[in-house]
């Protein structure tokens, strides 16, 4: 018997199983891709972010950031391109872009966590109705089924268990991977986002403590 005849064996439950291992597969892949692409090497990227801001060339700041293509340079990109509206303006948007970034990292991961608790629902659900199913036929047969009767229905109804726990495990430990490196990146996001308001507001400061000096002298 080939792995095709056991779940066939499982009944319809087995294919709902399935379509759940495909889209949490799918979803897994996916946030692999995203994830990747989104770290960044926060020490770096903040010498030279922090070095532009201070000579005030906000253009090569943000061109640094549009360099980068990662959630931490698009936020910090949006909040630069408000630079001129004061350093109030610049924190509000970065904020809201800090939102929205950690929005489209977030993706996909209720459906990941959704999966991982109805794939083991289902395949109990389908152990279930096969042991309703077996004792049916013992019945029928007026308690004259043999115990190999029964012990091949009762395999037959634990397959789907089996097949719900394969796919949900997994689903389970992506998505607590997914989750902590999700974390890390919102810290990363915070440690940037931080710096880059107050080097600004510092940059702003020390323009306003040339002025004052300069009325006195006068």
């Amino acid at each position: 018997m080939n792995l095709f005849d056991i779940f066939q064996k499982g009944g319809v439950i087995m294919w709902l199983i399935l379509f759940c291992s495909v889209i949490g597969l799918a979803v897994v892949i996916e946030r692999f891709i995203v994830l990747r692409k989104a770290k960044i090497n926060v020490p770096a990227f903040m010498v030279r972010l922090r070095g532009l801001i201070k000579k005030k060339d906000i253009n090569g700041a943000v061109s640094v950031c549009m360099q980068e293509k990662s959630p931490v340079s698009n936020i910090v990109r949006k909040g630069l391109k408000k630079y001129r509206y004061g350093h109030a303006r610049v924190k509000e948007a970065i904020e809201n872009a800090g939102k929205q970034e950690i929005g489209k990292l977030e993706k996909g991961l209720p459906m990941l966590a959704t999966i991982a608790g109805v794939a083991p629902l289902l395949g109990f659900l389908g152990t279930v109705t096969g042991m309703i199913s077996a004792f049916i036929v013992i019945q029928e047969r007026a308690g004259a089924a043999n115990p190999g009767d029964l012990a091949g229905g009762i395999w037959e109804a634990l397959i789907t268990t089996a097949f719900g726990l394969i796919v949900g495990i997994p689903a389970l430990a992506f998505y607590n991977y997914f989750v902590s490196s999700i974390k890390r990146l919102v810290g990363d996001i915070e440690t940037v986002a931080n710096d880059v308001v107050d080097t600004i507001q510092d940059a702003s400061s020390d323009v306003e403590n040339v002025e004052d000096e300069i009325e006195i002298e006068m």
